[in-house]
Parts: structure tokens; sequence; C-alpha cells
């Protein structure tokens, strides 16, 4: 049975994939929660658009990349397509141009840095931890 297991079965072997302590943002609610809590935790919103290639390829280096837990920063989720309406609110609350993939990072009820597409890697996040 070794043998035939060897034979027919993938010799690639599955990676687990790593998940993040994700919050959908997905209430306009939630905006005045993130400012609010910023006074105490670094909050971060990652904006992300299901459809587009480099959306995916940033967030899945993001994602390979995360060093925190759930006590340095919370982590807030915004999928562009479902909820542009909020995305629209984000740009207008913290005064940035939307923009996908877009990470913003926000301290003390204002963003303190944001990016958006491959330079969302390049964020020194535990400068705001």
């Amino acid at each position: 049975m070794g043998l035939f297991n060897k034979l027919f079965s993938s010799s690639v072997e599955q990676k687990e994939e790593k998940t993040l302590p994700w919050i959908d943002l997905n209430t306009l609610s939630q905006l005045q929660t993130i400012k609010d809590k910023s006074t105490t935790k670094t909050q971060v919103i990652f904006k992300y658009s299901t459809r587009c290639s480099i959306s995916r390829i940033v967030k899945n280096q993001f994602v390979e990349d995360y060093e925190f837990n759930d006590h340095d920063l919370e982590l807030y989720y915004l999928d562009l397509l479902t909820y542009r309406e909020i995305s629209n609110v984000v740009a207008n609350t913290f005064n940035i141009v939307h923009e996908s993939p877009q990470m913003l990072v926000i301290k003390n009820g204002i963003v303190v840095l944001h990016a958006s597409h491959g330079a969302i890697n390049n964020l020194d996040l535990k400068r705001f931890i």
C-alpha cells in the first residue's frame, strides 16, 4: 500500500494557509469605533478589491509577512466591491485619496501613514505599535 500511495498521491505538500485577525469593516459606525480605539491601540484598515489581481498579490504578500498579534494592533478588512460607500466615507473621514489596494494606519484619530499597491508591503508598522 505504501508504494501505491507514493505513486498516486500528490508529491506537493499543502502549505497551511496563514490567517490574520481580520475584522470585517462593513458598517459606517465602525469608523467612529476605529477613531476612538486608535487613542489606545493602532488601527489599520486594509482596503481590497476582490476582483483585482494586484490587490490579491499585495494581500498575499502582506499576509505572508504579517508578524503581529491581537495586542499590537487591530486589523480591519474592507471589501471595496461590496462596501464602496464605506470606502468613500473612509476617504472623506481621513482626508485621503481612494486607491486600491490601500492601507491606512490610524493613531489618535488620524491617519499617520498610508500606502497603496506594492508600497503597502514596505510600510514599517512596528513604528506605530
